[in-house]
């Protein structure tokens, strides 16, 4: 063995990589590389069998770790229809007739079923498909149970929160389901339980962005606190030229007009025109070192860097530097483009469940099939265990078959309304149902693929909706004494393959509570985008697609381990011994895609274009609504069932 690669090996154990986790005495659920090489087991098992997987004893997704999310199995088979292979055997005509079939089993297309079945009647017979082997489509909840304790954590969509609040319909979605964001959020978030241990905030500064790897505190927020005085003294421990100090004081805590001479509203519109990097560089006149602190704020709502963000989408998110500029609020005249944001309206309600949105999802399946989920309440939903065995029973009206990729949806005859084919592929066999009306809540820009028969123009309007890759990780630990021995609770990573992470969500919901001792297990989350900087948002979104589905789990595993253990350098933490599960959600198609005014006309995204009605066939999801919130997927949702039933 050569000395580089003896050297390799031995940071690799010192990181714990190839370390077995024992099931028995400490972590149950699937070992951490159970799915990096293909199929979870009882998945690749039921490809040679008649019977499905979410039918066998014990099947139950959310306790998977490994590579999760976009996991083997889910996209190879939409891969190939896209790339024009052959990917039919002998079809097999399953001999089923449903009134509605939702192709999606997110919360966008569980809507739809809710939405169907108010309109059309309880006896509405619905099939609900999806590529995944759970439903949720991106309110993937992850589970661990470490040391006999339960600990859950959302693997995609988080919050109960939009720019705008609910409408009536969404709304009243939410109240059907018992969910009241405002009453939940004041009775179980506990946000004093860090703080009051005298856990903060910090930033680990990277030696390879910043020459130096150093942890430095920052009471008061994420980027620390607002005050000139205590942002200097932050600042002044940062591995930083003092120019760079000086300008990010200013642009922190300064209240320079950068646009003098203009009105709020023409500053919006010039705002509206440039990048966040250009209005610091060019307005601002900031240092250019400034950036490597800075390139990376905008990652975790956009999915790309603040080269390929408007300066006036990030006023709108509450990034520093606008303060003298005296914005008021509301929208730009510019298209009455409103920025993405809480700035412009005041934005919606605001709630998080342990599991993020998965629990929205978990209780719209029991709405339509209660026997799956044993739980009638938003707080009783998070520790019941869901029944998979009965989402697809031959009696149920509402059935949801999973890990079963949509291949071809087309209208029985040309022009027609109220018939259509659903083509789908499921371990390895082709099958065809029919249907009366079909709802298509999946990924607006594969669309075309599964549409071939759909007209040129509106196929160009969906392929233009490209969606954020992004990754949610979630790490279980043993304990996080050593997150209290450095006083942070949540570490921004302004260089790191991981942009931030932090313990979870401090909560107290129905018989579910996060760990309040340093002593206890706890799970950390971590965020990662793959956006490649100097190109624009859509093509850095297409280069970090391909950068996730071509990064194996092992890379992911070695730079969780190696920059957790460098960023808590001191504190005694072990990432061989503390690391005691992985879970990576990878979304190569992530968030909806959002207007951006830097690459985007003026009238906006061809929305109405993309999600024309065909026939029978109507497009819902997020993706046709211009937005990645929860209340635009409910809202389109009803309004495709709309157009389907008048």
């Amino acid at each position: 063995m050569s000395d580089e690669r003896a050297k390799d090996h031995g940071e690799d154990r010192d990181l714990g990589m190839g370390r077995r986790i024992e099931r028995r005495d400490f972590l149950q659920g699937m070992p951490i590389a159970a799915l990096a090489a293909g199929l979870a087991p009882q998945l690749a098992e039921a490809a040679a069998v008649e019977r499905a997987a979410q039918d066998r004893p014990g099947y139950y997704p959310p306790a998977l770790t490994g590579m999760r999310g976009s996991h083997p199995g889910s996209f190879e088979d939409a891969h190939a229809l896209r790339d024009g292979d052959a990917v039919g055997s002998k079809l097999v005509d399953t001999g089923e007739v449903y009134d509605l079939v939702v192709v999606g089993a997110g919360i966008s297309g569980l809507a739809a079923a809710h939405f169907y079945r108010e309109a059309a009647g309880k006896g509405a017979r619905i099939l609900i498909l999806d590529n995944h082997d759970d439903f949720g489509g991106h309110a993937k909840r992850n589970e661990f149970t470490v040391g006999g304790r339960q600990l859950i954590m959302n693997g995609g969509t988080m919050g109960i929160e939009s720019p705008t609040p609910y409408s009536a319909v969404a709304d009243g979605v939410m109240k059907t389901l018992g969910i009241r964001p405002e009453e939940l959020a004041k009775a179980s978030d506990d946000h004093d339980l860090y703080s009051g241990l005298g856990l903060g905030a910090g930033v680990f500064f990277d030696k390879e962005t910043f020459g130096e790897d150093k942890l430095v505190r920052s009471p008061g927020g994420r980027r620390g606190p607002k005050s000139r005085e205590g942002y200097a003294a932050f600042l002044a421990e940062a591995p930083l030229s003092a120019a760079v100090r000086r300008d990010i004081l200013d642009i922190e805590t300064g209240d320079t007009d950068y646009l003098p001479g203009l009105s709020s509203d023409e500053k919006k519109d010039r705002l509206s025109r440039i990048s966040y990097r250009d209005f610091l560089l060019q307005h601002a006149k900031a240092d250019p070192g400034v950036i490597a602190f800075y390139q990376h704020q905008t990652d975790g709502l956009w999915g790309c860097g603040i080269d390929a963000v408007s300066a006036l989408d990030c006023w709108g998110s509450g990034l520093s530097g606008f303060q003298g500029l005296k914005l008021a609020p509301g929208a730009t005249p510019r298209m009455g483009y409103t920025p993405g944001g809480y700035a412009a309206t005041g934005g919606s309600y605001e709630f998080h469940f342990p599991d993020g949105n998965a629990s929205i999802a978990r209780l719209l399946v029991r709405h339509l099939i209660p026997a799956a989920i044993p739980a009638d309440t938003a707080e009783g939903i998070v520790t019941a265990r869901a029944d998979y065995g009965q989402l697809d029973r031959p009696g149920n009206p509402v059935r949801i078959r999973l890990s079963s990729i949509v291949v071809n949806a087309a209208n029985t005859s040309p022009n027609s309304r109220t018939g259509a084919a659903v083509i789908y592929r499921r371990f390895g066999k082709t099958y065809r149902v029919r249907a009366k009306h079909v709802v298509l809540a999946s990924w607006n820009m594969m669309i075309p693929y599964i549409c071939p028969e759909l007209p040129d123009a509106q196929k160009a309007a969906l392929h233009y909706l490209i969606k954020t890759p992004l990754v949610y990780t979630t790490v279980a630990l043993r304990n996080w004494q050593a997150f209290a021995k450095l006083g942070v609770a949540n570490v921004s990573c302004p260089g790191g393959y991981h942009t931030d992470f932090g313990l979870m969500q401090a909560q107290h919901i129905g018989r579910y509570q996060t760990p309040r001792s340093p002593d206890e297990p706890i799970l950390v989350h971590m965020t990662r985008t793959p956006a490649k900087p100097g190109l624009s948002e859509r093509q850095q979104h297409q280069v970090g697609r391909m950068d996730l589905l071509t990064t194996p789990l092992e890379t992911f595993e070695r730079n969780i381990r190696s920059q957790m253990a460098r960023a808590m350098a001191g504190s005694g933490f072990d990432p061989a011994r503390d690391i005691v599960g992985i879970t990576v959600n990878r979304w190569p198609h992530g968030y909806a895609p959002e207007y951006n005014s830097l690459v985007d006309p003026d009238e906006g995204l061809p929305l109405k274009a993309a999600r024309a009605r065909f026939g029978a066939i109507t497009i819902a999801n997020a993706d046709s609504g211009g937005g990645a919130y929860t209340d635009v997927a409910m809202d389109q949702a009803h309004r495709a069932v709309s157009e389907l039933l008048g």
